[in-house]
């Protein structure tokens, strides 16, 4: 199989999750006359990219590698307005029957020591060729809009950057955070409300 191959397989899987949450968030909208979906992204991972992975972790640069040992090479991330929409979406997703769950990390329960809050999923999705189903990685990341901008704006500041008074700009970084988690619960009070 060559590189290009590969990636296309990459590329079926991430449109068939994509689909997915786009059928759910139809389903929703009838079901309770809203979309919990505000907007979803994908991507693909640059051969670059792959390579510079496969490198930074000491792995062979083979298409054998990647598959083993890459879960991200095909990612879609969905921003939900509210907090429960993450989990209703995660659990109307893995009750698909073919869907397979490989990994789970809640960061919205445990945030990353900066302040990242996200629902990161790893899932196998088939995908149907002309003579052939391949089981295909794709990494889901689910989150709220609130947590969507920090993480957005926190990468814009630090990524790639050598930055001087890293400890105040972590200490701000991390209170943009709380500020953020703390709309969502805010957010999710008031929509109680009016419900």
């Amino acid at each position: 199989m060559s590189f290009r191959q590969l990636q296309s397989y990459y590329q079926c899987a991430m449109l068939e999750i994509e689909t997915k949450f786009r059928v759910l968030n139809e389903e929703f909208s009838l079901r309770y006359d809203r979309n919990p979906i505000n907007n979803i992204h994908t991507r693909l991972k640059s051969a670059l990219s792959i390579r510079d992975k496969l490198i930074r972790n000491n792995l062979p640069l083979t298409i054998e590698s990647i598959e083993n040992n890459l879960d991200d090479i095909a990612g879609i991330r969905i921003v939900c307005a509210f907090c429960e929409d993450v989990y209703d979406l995660e659990k109307a997703l893995l009750q698909q029957d073919d869907i397979e769950l490989i990994r789970r990390k809640d960061y919205i329960q445990n945030p990353k020591e900066n302040g990242y809050r996200s629902l990161h999923l790893i899932v196998s999705v088939p995908i149907f060729l002309s003579n052939q189903k391949r089981m295909t990685k794709v990494e889901v990341q689910i989150r709220t809009v609130a947590m969507d901008s920090w993480a957005s704006l926190e990468h814009q500041l630090r990524y790639k950057k050598d930055i001087d008074n890293s400890a105040n700009i972590e200490n701000e970084l991390l209170t943009c955070a709380e500020l953020s988690r703390e709309l969502d619960l805010r957010m999710n009070h008031l929509r109680k409300m009016i419900l």
